[in-house]
């Protein structure tokens, strides 16, 4: 009996076609690699231009850490959106400042101006005077879909200019900033962020900015949230205009209480859960001389409310000074009781 040779018996169980077939898919494969990162290498040199390095001074933060002889200063990241100056950022690396620093792409360091801040979605615009500026644009995040990449630029942990990218995780999350009050419409993203990516941008394949950097979860992996451009690019132009965000408040304090569902079917409500008032305070120009402690709030001006959030979200600019209505439940019977908000300060 013959006995096969080597190259015989590769020629018996590998033919020329299926070389060309694995070399095809090979390069194939190669090609959907070279696809995936040509296009976060571009978007990065073209929206790194125009993110900054934040360095902050806390107010008395010199004085505290002086003893220990530490940078006084702490980090941030944000990004230019105009010509003139404007920076995007997040309201907690700036907050309670006595100094802020940019560090710009080319080296350049200036000393910014706080414009306005708004706590409740961690916004803040700051801006600096110099020229030859780059800028980023928003995008529209109303149209996202999970899945879809996600490129976070920024400076974490003083490292300037990382990059970092992901997928869109999950869209329409809430977060709780640091004012107490939840921030809607926030996009999860696995695009790795560290301390000092706060206040950077979230990008697109297109180099637009779909969300502001704004939170990690440390003692977890791939969880990472971004303020949506839609929320940022409404508060940025209000603190641009106003030097803030209005809201409305009705001087209350309460809680989130579980309704008994006789209750429920005696009034007709459509929510199963209210808002006990625990606490009514006056402030001028506010009118709510009518509600009383121990009332439950149900609805605002005909919106079911069913927690302080829900509350919060409906007491926007255009109820400041305005005659309301509040729902509430007395003595277990709905009453509408007439209210006029005033603006949060």
């Amino acid at each position: 009996m013959e006995i096969l040779k080597f190259k015989d018996m590769v020629d018996l169980i590998s033919t020329d076609e299926d070389f060309q077939i694995q070399k095809n898919n090979s390069n194939s494969d190669n090609s959907l690699l070279d696809s995936y990162s040509n296009t976060v290498v571009n978007v990065s040199k073209t929206v790194s231009k125009a993110v900054v390095h934040i360095k902050v001074k806390k107010i008395g933060q010199g004085q505290r850490q002086s003893r220990n002889r530490q940078d006084p200063f702490g980090t941030g990241s944000g990004f230019v959106i105009s010509t003139d100056g404007y920076i995007v950022t997040n309201n907690h690396v700036v907050n309670n400042t006595e100094k802020i620093l940019v560090t710009l792409p080319d080296g350049r360091e200036l000393e910014a101006e706080l414009i306005g801040q708004d706590p409740p979605t961690d916004i803040a615009v700051i801006k600096i005077y110099a020229d030859n500026l780059h800028v980023v644009s928003f995008g529209n995040s109303d149209k996202l879909q999970p899945g879809q990449i996600a490129i976070a630029i920024g400076n974490p942990l003083g490292f300037q200019c990382s990059v970092t990218a992901g997928v869109v995780s999950a869209l329409g999350r809430t977060l709780r900033s640091e004012s107490g009050r939840l921030i809607d419409d926030v996009i999860q993203t696995d695009a790795a962020l560290n301390p000092g990516n706060s206040g950077g941008p979230l990008v697109d394949s297109n180099g637009k900015v779909i969300g502001v950097n704004t939170a990690v979860i440390m003692r977890a992996q791939g969880l990472c949230f971004a303020v949506s451009s839609s929320i940022a690019q409404f508060v940025t132009g209000k603190l641009i205009m106003e030097g803030k965000v209005r809201r409305g408040f009705i001087g209350i304090s309460g809680q989130s209480v579980r309704l008994s569902q006789r209750i429920i079917n005696y009034n007709s409500l459509k929510n199963t859960n209210g808002i006990y008032i625990a606490e009514v305070n006056q402030y001028e120009n506010l009118d709510n001389s009518k509600l009383a402690i121990g009332d439950v709030i149900v609805e605002f001006n005909g919106n079911t409310v069913s927690s302080i959030d829900d509350l919060h979200k409906l007491l926007d600019e255009n109820t400041i000074g305005k005659k309301s209505e509040l729902s509430v439940l007395r003595k277990g019977k709905k009453q509408i009781i007439n209210i006029s908000p005033a603006e949060l300060n």
